[in-house]
């Protein structure tokens, strides 16, 4: 029987299983992240960190149910020299995404600045969904003039990682074309899409409440139910985007063939978030497995042989 072949290339970053984690998923502290260096999973994604620790919100501010996931973390992590410090000593053959969101345009730079010293960093993720960046508490993804010249000070620096940028869901066309323009006009390696959907709500209806504290209740909703959207963002961002250019896809994936949807649709690589902090660590093998057996059904031996292969009808 051939060997089925689940490796990928993410613009030159060879990852030896097409599966990794999302920021933010069980992926903030050093034993967190020791788990993902012993899992089967593709690659390492950091929590999206910023300069200086933070706590996040009030808990509970993370909730799931059967299909879904509701949070308002407000973005707890160690701190970028924690994960520098932790990540230069380690040894490893999976290729390392530091994901980044400072809380300003200038933190980001600073951010990069520091990653871009790192000799274990391949990449840098910057999160562009997370609604801390902007004074106004706006989704910076959204603000296409800011994102245009947030990204061109970003390419005046002397970068030395690859460099990609985790998207907000686009409810139209209008907007992923003007956001594939822009993303066009710099050398950037990859896109991440999506991010959890905003301002979702979710409520206990015998208490009569909602199920998060932080920001009244609201917050990003990930999980199953968000699949449909990242798979019509990674389909329609495969169409504008440079050639060059890889997508991983985000959104909903708990089984192998959602998996397989991701890669239909034009992504290189996916990211688990929901199901991994449900799941635990094995959810990468399961995944893995599922996969493989489904490719084998499709006699497909490569994921190289469907990537982006979507029946237009």
């Amino acid at each position: 029987m051939k060997k089925i072949d689940i490796t990928t290339n993410i613009n030159g970053i060879r990852l030896y299983s097409c599966i990794m984690n999302a920021s933010g998923a069980l992926c903030s502290t050093e034993k967190e992240l020791s788990n993902l260096l012993k899992s089967s999973s593709g690659a390492i994604v950091t929590k999206s960190c910023t300069d200086k620790p933070r706590k996040g919100n009030i808990k509970p501010r993370y909730f799931e149910w059967d299909i879904g996931s509701i949070n308002s973390m407000g973005l707890p992590n160690l701190g970028i020299d924690f994960y520098i410090n932790f990540l230069d000593g380690i040894t490893t053959n999976k290729p390392i995404f530091l994901s980044i969101s400072g809380l300003s345009l200038e933190e980001n730079y600073l951010l990069i600045q520091k990653a871009n010293s790192s000799t274990k960093i391949n990449a840098i993720e910057i999160n562009l969904s997370c609604p801390n960046i902007l004074k106004k508490k706006e989704i910076l993804g959204y603000e296409f003039d800011t994102v245009y010249n947030f990204l061109k000070n970003v390419f005046r620096l002397n970068n030395k990682k690859h460099i990609g940028i985790k998207l907000p869901p686009y409810f139209n066309d209008n907007d992923i074309r003007n956001m594939a323009f822009i993303i066009n006009k710099f050398p950037i390696s990859f896109i991440t899409c999506i991010n959890s959907l905003p301002n979702g709500l979710f409520i206990n209806s015998i208490k009569e409440s909602t199920v998060i504290y932080p920001n009244k209740g609201f917050g990003g909703i990930g999980g199953t139910i968000i699949k449909s959207f990242a798979l019509a963002n990674i389909f329609k961002f495969s169409s504008f985007l440079r050639k060059d250019i890889s997508i991983i896809g985000c959104g909903g994936i708990s089984s192998g063939i959602d998996i397989f949807d991701h890669i239909l649709c034009g992504a290189s690589a996916v990211q688990v978030g929901t199901q991994f902090i449900k799941e635990g660590i094995s959810v990468f093998d399961r995944l893995k497995n599922e996969l493989i057996l489904f490719l084998k059904k499709k006699k497909y031996y490569s994921i190289n042989n469907f990537i982006g292969n979507l029946n237009k009808n």
